[in-house]
C-alpha cells in the first residue's frame, strides 16, 4: 500500500449525482485535502445498457458546483489511467490470469467465479470498529461471480482491481458496501495485494427514519443547483452528515473543516437529513454575500422565474434587489418575494384581503394615499414620517395602516422593508397601485 493518502470516489454514470454520493466524495476530499494526499475520480461505466454521458456529465457538474476538485480522473489526467472501467479490460485480464494461474476461478454455466477459501475475515474499520464475517458457509456466501457468461465484469472484481493499480490507501464509502468488504479482502489476497484502509461511513436516512432514496425530493444534487442553493451552504451541511467538529458549531468554513477532518471523528449511527437545517444554513452563507454578488445571482433567479427584469433600468433593479438582501434564504424564494417590483399588476394574497382590504381600512388607506401624494421628496425617510403622521391623526397606530398599504402596493402580506420598497417603486406607481386596490374593497 502506497505510504500517500490515495482516496477515491467511483461513481456509476446511471443517474444524476446522488446526495448520498456527494457526500461520500466529499468525505473522500476532504480526508485527501487534510493529509495533502490524492482525490481520484474514477467512472465505473461498465453498465453498458444504463450509463450514459449525460449522467457522467451531471457527476462532473455536480462535483465542481461543490468546489471538489479531483486531483486525478477524467479532464484531469494522472499516472494511474485510464479512469474509465470501460477502457481498462486489459488490466482486468490480466489479473484474472494471476487468479487463473493460481486455482482460484473456476467456471460454472458460462460464468466465472472466484473459488472462496472459506474462512473468517475480520474487518478493521475505521469508522464500525472490528467486525468478524464468517465466510465458511457456501449456502450464506456463495462463491462470487467475477464474469458473467456474456463477458461482462462484476463490479466487486473490477472495484478491488483499481484499487489495487491505483494505489487507493483508504476505501472511504457508505455503510451498505460494508457486508461486500470481506469478500473484497479475499481478492486483495489473492492477488498478492495489502487490503487498503477501510471506512464505511453512515447512511443518509430521511427525518422519519427511511433511507434516502433517488426518489426522494433533494436527493439530487441538481435540485440545490436549480434552486438556487448556495454551494458552500450544501457542502458545508454535507460535512455535518456524519462528522461534527465537537464543539456544537453548524457553519464552519471549508478550510477549517479540511484542518478538522479525521476519520475517526466520523459516527457510526446513520446521518439524519434535515431540509429545514439545510433551508436555514443557507440563509446564513446568503447573508454573508457580497452585494454584487448577492445582485448577479437574484438577476439570474429572477430571469429563471421568467421574470422580465431587463425592461427595466439598472438602477431600479439594483434598489429593488438590495431590499431583498438579508432576507431570503434561497434564491427561488425571490420571485415571490420581489416580484410585485417588477410586474405591471399584482394580485392580492387572499388571506390577506380579507385581513387588510376591511370597509374600516379603505378611508385609513385614503388618507395614507392622499398624505403620499403631497410628498415632493419621496424617500423612506419622508414616507415613514408621513405614516406616523396619518396614524396619529387617525388615532390608530402604525401597523393598522401599514398592512393594508403593503398589501395595496405588493400583493402580500410580507416582504421588503415597506419604507423602502416604497422608495424604490416611486411614488408614480405607489399612488396607481393604490388606486387599484380600492376596487378590491
Amino acid at each position: 500500500m502506497s505510504s500517500e493518502v490515495r482516496v477515491r470516489f467511483a461513481p456509476s454514470p446511471t443517474g444524476y449525482l446522488h446526495i448520498g454520493g456527494a457526500r461520500t466524495a466529499l468525505f473522500n476530499w476532504l480526508f485527501a485535502r487534510h493529509h495533502n494526499g490524492k482525490f481520484v475520480l474514477r467512472v465505473e461505466d461498465t453498465d453498458k445498457a444504463r450509463n450514459t454521458e449525460e449522467a457522467a456529465a451531471a457527476i462532473y457538474d455536480g462535483l465542481r458546483w461543490l468546489e471538489l476538485n479531483w486531483d486525478e480522473g477524467p479532464h484531469a489526467g494522472g499516472d494511474f489511467g485510464p479512469y474509465f472501467q470501460s477502457q481498462r479490460n486489459e488490466i482486468y485480464e490480466r489479473a484474472l490470469k494471476k487468479l487463473r494461474d493460481a486455482g482460484h476461478i473456476f467456471e460454472d454455466a458460462g460464468a466465472l467465479r472466484f473459488r472462496s477459501p472459506r474462512e473468517r475475515v475480520i474487518v478493521d474499520d475505521i469508522v464500525c470498529g472490528k467486525i468478524d464475517f464468517d465466510l465458511s458457509n457456501e449456502e450464506t456466501h456463495p462463491d462470487m461471480t467475477i464474469r458473467r457468461p456474456d463477458g461482462s465484469w462484476i463490479f466487486h472484481f473490477v472495484n478491488v482491481v483499481d484499487d489495487i493499480e491505483m494505489k487507493i490507501s483508504h476505501v472511504i464509502r457508505g455503510e451498505d458496501h460494508l457486508s461486500n468488504t470481506p469478500k473484497h479482502i479475499e481478492l486483495y489476497r489473492a492477488l498478492d495485494a495489502t487490503p487498503p484502509q477501510f471506512a464505511h461511513i453512515p447512511l443518509i436516512m430521511n427525518r422519519d427514519g427511511s433511507k434516502m432514496s433517488k426518489r426522494d425530493q433533494g436527493a439530487s444534487v441538481a435540485y440545490y443547483i436549480e434552486r438556487g442553493f448556495l454551494p458552500q451552504a450544501v457542502r458545508n451541511y454535507l460535512c455535518l452528515l456524519g462528522w461534527s467538529p465537537k464543539d456544537d458549531r453548524e457553519k464552519i468554513d471549508i478550510d477549517e473543516i479540511v484542518r478538522l477532518f479525521e476519520l475517526s471523528k466520523v459516527h457510526r449511527n446513520p446521518a439524519t437529513f434535515d431540509p429545514d437545517k439545510l433551508h436555514w444554513l443557507n440563509g446564513e452563507y446568503a447573508r454573508e454575500l457580497s452585494d454584487s454578488e448577492f445582485h448577479e445571482r437574484a438577476v439570474a433567479a429572477l430571469r429563471a422565474a421568467g421574470i422580465k427584469i431587463d425592461t427595466y433600468p439598472n438602477e431600479y433593479v439594483r434598489a429593488a434587489l438590495e431590499t431583498c438582501k438579508g432576507k431570503i434564504n434561497v434564491f427561488d424564494e425571490l420571485p415571490a418575494y420581489a416580484g410585485f417590483y417588477f410586474a405591471d399588476e399584482i394580485s392580492y394574497n387572499p388571506e390577506g384581503v380579507a385581513k387588510n382590504f376591511t370597509p374600516e381600512n379603505k378611508p385609513r388607506l385614503q388618507a395614507v394615499r392622499d398624505a403620499f401624494a403631497k410628498i415632493d421628496n419621496f424617500t423612506a425617510a419622508e414616507i415613514e414620517a408621513t405614516m406616523k403622521s396619518v396614524a396619529k391623526n387617525l388615532g390608530v397606530k402604525v401597523g393598522a395602516i401599514v398592512h393594508p398599504t403593503r398589501l395595496a402596493v405588493t400583493g402580500s402580506n410580507a416582504g421588503p422593508s415597506l419604507y423602502h420598497l416604497l422608495e424604490v417603486l416611486g411614488k408614480e406607481k405607489v399612488l396607481a397601485r393604490i388606486d387599484r386596490a380600492f376596487a378590491t374593497f
